[in-house]
């Protein structure tokens, strides 16, 4: 007798459509106005603990944002309720998410262990402690997804780059996926090509990719992921030619063969910068990695390398332009706000689904 109202209200949970509020600035203004002050003076506190950080934490929204899948399988957990059993669901997932966030679970390998994260990916841990100051100052008000947007941008502000608004309000997904990352992210192998097709599945265009690319102003990278550039470029047995021969001879020093490749290089000439420097050195013959160097070995993104390298203004607001529509690869879809960015909240059942 006390089935039929708690079958209406699984109905209607199971078939309500998330209906996202619109991503706006100033989104917390109210629910936490000091949400974007935490999040800067954290990553204050980290840069000066270690520079490197900044990049790290920069590179995780990218990572996020790339993994776009419509329609994935939710394993939930069997939950009786008045003898009915909730089955599996099917939901919508897309874009910046926080997925990337997420440990893995007995029953879920996520995004951290996928091909282009795993050794590469770190300072995950600042992303931790940003979220505990936000948890101290507003529970369970900031997700975790816009703690990703929000710490990319002042990574870039707080290393000399452009500074601008965010719109925010995501949710953080519910799930994630090795298998989705490594569907998608691109490989240091990557050519312009590739990267261009990439892009373009996410309306981002060639100059979205040459601009956003620029992201690799600050930071380094591993030996792991240049040593076929360096001793057997397209099964060749030879060097890329393309490397400028004086900075090869450098890269050969930093990644001979038989070295750690975990040995790490830099990205550019002046790594703790945000500037133009990047482009130049794309000029010059001088990219460290192979899927940024193919930028200006390629006739169709090559335009806008010259142009970024003699025009750093130029660069700022085509970055900008590009972080802003990455930042907002989204659809409706089920979610939350965790209150630990490495799991799911501990609820018994999320069942609101968006088709």
């Amino acid at each position: 007798m006390y089935r039929f109202p708690w079958v209406l209200f699984l109905v209607a949970a199971v078939n309500m459509a998330v209906a996202a509020e619109p991503l706006r600035p100033g989104f917390y203004s109210e629910t936490c106005p000091p949400a974007e002050f935490i999040v800067r003076d954290v990553m204050k506190k980290a840069m000066i603990r270690e520079p490197r950080s900044l990049a790290s934490v920069m590179r995780l929204q990218f990572h996020d944002c790339f993994v776009n899948v419509l329609y994935k399988s939710v394993q939930f957990h069997d939950y009786f309720v008045h003898d009915f059993l909730l089955k599996p669901a099917f939901v919508l997932i897309q874009g910046c998410d926080g997925s990337l966030l997420l440990d893995d679970t007995a029953d879920m390998v996520g995004e951290k262990q996928a091909l282009s994260n795993i050794n590469s990916l770190r300072s995950f841990e600042v992303v931790d402690e940003i979220k505990e100051a936000l948890e101290d100052a507003c529970p369970s008000t900031v997700s975790c997804a816009d703690i990703l947007v929000l710490a990319a941008r002042d990574a870039v502000a707080l290393s000399g780059g452009p500074d601008w608004e965010v719109r925010l309000g995501r949710k953080d997904s519910l799930t994630a996926s090795q298998q989705d990352s490594d569907n998608i992210m691109p490989s240091p192998r990557a050519d312009a090509t590739s990267l261009i097709n990439l892009f373009a599945q996410f309306n981002l265009s060639v100059k979205d990719l040459v601009a956003l690319s620029g992201s690799h102003s600050i930071g380094k990278a591993r030996c792991f992921s240049i040593m076929f550039r360096l001793y057997n470029q397209s099964g060749s047995g030879k060097p890329d030619p393309a490397i400028e021969p004086e900075f090869r001879e450098k890269l050969n020093q930093l990644c001979p063969l038989g070295v750690d490749e975990n040995v790490t290089g830099p990205l550019d000439a002046t790594p703790r910068v945000f500037d133009n420097q990047f482009f130049k050195d794309l000029v010059g013959g001088r990219g460290f990695l192979n899927s940024d160097q193919t930028l200006f070995t390629s006739r169709r993104t090559r335009p806008y390398v010259r142009v970024f390298s003699k025009d750093q203004d130029e660069f700022f607001k085509a970055f900008v332009e590009g972080m802003l529509k990455m930042g907002e690869l989204e659809v409706e879809q089920p979610g939350e706000i965790r209150t630990n960015c490495r799991v799911v909240n501990g609820r018994p059942v999320d069942v609101l689904m968006s088709y």
